[in-house]
């Protein structure tokens, strides 16, 4: 079984250089604006520096393609392959992950160099066709590799506004855009039968392993909100004591509130009687009509049962999702915050599920290394949907299924409330 298994023949290679070619503009492009010494930033274990990002997705696609299959290929430096691993354990041994901020060389221009020097091999050895892969294997493995790298231009964007977030003078990544000016919508329920129904990838175009096999699911009667919670619900969650009332919480979750200090949502901060946030547009009011971002499992948990409401479900949010047009706030609109003032199932902010990352009934990791890319982490961790405002559109799917642990906030995590009919 391969990620792409079943998948119907789509395009022609070209088609696929063309998806590489954009995809490594995007993170050219994302880069941009950074310094050289914003691009070794590293703040926390769980992020990475943003040179890092940009050379872990090239070495991915000179570990898995361009080694084993392009005769003749040479490496930039085979020094690489230990400095940007990640956690692929086949693929040979790996630099510490706390450690990867004090990597101050390479230099962010050798990344750069070692960038285009995959870039080159890769379409030249197309152009040759000097592969030794059949071109499905060629295609569909081009094709991962650039979405794995869309997945890291979504962390490269989000870890950077943890480092920045550490900077008293709180910069911004972008320039501040005027927020919108419009009343909070209350929220409205839209109802679905339930029933039994199949979830998962359906086997046409490109999914990760983890969004198959599609499979039968029973779903009782139920309702979804039609837009995410707002910042402005949140805050009176905030003022009825919901950071306070520990019935509210799960125990671990109390445990780890209690831990960590947390009274409010990440980045957020009260001055002069008003509630702030940072964001990669920098300080900036918290917007009333947004949807709430950068809050944990445990917190959204927490809201939902003091609202007298549920999280959905995975399989209800897909159910939902899967009629639906992906339309909404993502990476390419530049704002890199949530705005919110639309229904919809789609962008914003990611919306944590009830529902625990677990293989789906048949799953099977692939052959090799490329068989650690989802399989090992299906643990301890819960289901989110619907994609963000740093998340590309084109990696969006009704089967795409992200996954955080429980107690992690700096991504663009937010939640939608769900109830039984």
């Amino acid at each position: 079984m391969t990620l792409l298994d079943e998948r119907t023949h789509e395009a022609p290679l070209s088609a696929v250089t063309d998806l590489f070619d954009r995809v490594r503009a995007q993170t050219l492009a994302l880069a941009a604006p950074l310094s050289p010494e914003d691009m070794g930033l590293q703040s926390m274990e769980d992020a990475s520096p943003p040179k890092w990002h940009m050379a872990h997705t090239t070495w991915f696609f000179e570990e898995f393609i361009l080694k084993p299959s392009l005769p003749g290929y040479q490496p930039r430096d085979d020094r690489f392959a230990v400095l940007f691993n990640s956690y692929y354990v086949q693929a040979g041994p790996r630099h510490t992950r706390s450690r990867r901020g004090l990597l101050s060389r390479p230099s962010a221009a050798d990344v750069l160099d070692y960038r285009s020097h995959v870039e080159d091999a890769l379409r030249e050895g197309v152009a040759r066709n000097a592969f030794s892969l059949e071109q499905d294997k060629l295609e569909e493995l081009i094709t991962l590799g650039c979405h794995h790298e869309m997945q890291h231009q979504e962390l490269l964007v989000t870890d950077l506004l943890h480092a920045f977030s550490f900077n008293p003078l709180l910069p911004a990544y972008v320039e501040p855009k005027p927020a919108p000016v419009s009343a909070v919508e209350t929220a409205e329920w839209v109802s679905y039968d339930g029933g039994l129904l199949e979830i998962g990838h359906d086997g046409t175009g490109f999914a990760y392993d983890c969004e198959g096999p599609r499979h039968k699911v029973w779903l009782e009667p139920y309702r979804l909100a039609d837009r995410p919670v707002t910042n402005g619900e949140w805050i009176a969650f905030m003022e009825d004591g919901g950071y306070s009332t520990q019935t509210l919480w799960l125990m671990e979750g109390w445990a780890v509130r209690e831990k960590n200090g947390w009274d409010s949502p990440l980045y957020w901060w009260q001055q002069d009687g008003q509630w702030w946030t940072y964001t990669l547009q920098g300080p900036r009011p918290v917007d009333l009509a947004a949807p709430v971002v950068h809050v944990s499992y445990y917190e959204a948990e927490a809201f939902a049962r003091w609202a007298g409401r549920r999280l959905p479900t995975e399989a209800e949010w897909e159910a939902a999702a899967e009629p639906t047009p992906i339309e909404g706030n993502f990476l390419e609109s530049g704002a890199f915050q949530p705005v919110g003032r639309r229904p919809g199932l789609w962008g914003d902010v990611w919306q944590w599920t009830s529902s625990a990352f677990s293989p789906y009934p048949g799953f099977r990791p692939p052959e090799g290394a490329i068989g650690e890319y989802n399989g090992k982490f299906m643990v301890n961790q819960m289901v989110l949907r619907g994609g963000s405002c740093a998340t590309p559109k084109e990696q969006l799917r009704s089967s795409y299924r992200t996954f955080f642990y429980p107690h992690q906030r700096w991504q663009m995590l937010g939640l939608r409330l769900a109830g039984d009919q």
